[in-house]
C-alpha cells in the first residue's frame, strides 16, 4: 500500500522580525473591539445615524462604522473617549485608515 507523503509545516516566525504586521497588533478582541465596543458603538450610531465626511460634502450617507476621531493606538483611556468618535459610512471610514496607516496593504508606519 503506498505511503501519503508528508506535507511541508511552515516553522512559525521565531521573532518580531519575521511576523507580519496582523500577527503583531493582535486579534480585534486583544485590541478593544469586544461585545462592549459592539454595543456601545451600535448606541453611537443610532443616536448619530448620518456619517460626519459625507455631510461635510453635502451628502447624505448612513453611518455604518463608528473611527477614532483620533488613532488610539492601545490608549484604552482614548479608545473609549465619546468625544473622540465620529460616525463614518465605510468608504469613508476604509479612506480615513488607509490614510492614517500609511495606505491600502501597508503596515503602519511608525
Amino acid at each position: 500500500m503506498p505511503v501519503r507523503p508528508q506535507r511541508h509545516k511552515p516553522v512559525s516566525p521565531a521573532t518580531p522580525k519575521h511576523t507580519t504586521p496582523e500577527q503583531q497588533r493582535g486579534s480585534s478582541n486583544e485590541r478593544g473591539y469586544t461585545y462592549r465596543w459592539q454595543q456601545s458603538s451600535k448606541g453611537y450610531l443610532a443616536k448619530h445615524p448620518l456619517c460626519v465626511h459625507c455631510e461635510q460634502q453635502d451628502r447624505v450617507t448612513v453611518a455604518t462604522d463608528v473611527d477614532h476621531i483620533v488613532p488610539h493606538r492601545g490608549d484604552m483611556v482614548l479608545f473609549w473617549d465619546r468625544a473622540n468618535w465620529q460616525g463614518l459610512c465605510h468608504p469613508c471610514h476604509s479612506a480615513k485608515t488607509a490614510k492614517e496607516d500609511g495606505g491600502f496593504g501597508n503596515a503602519r508606519r511608525t
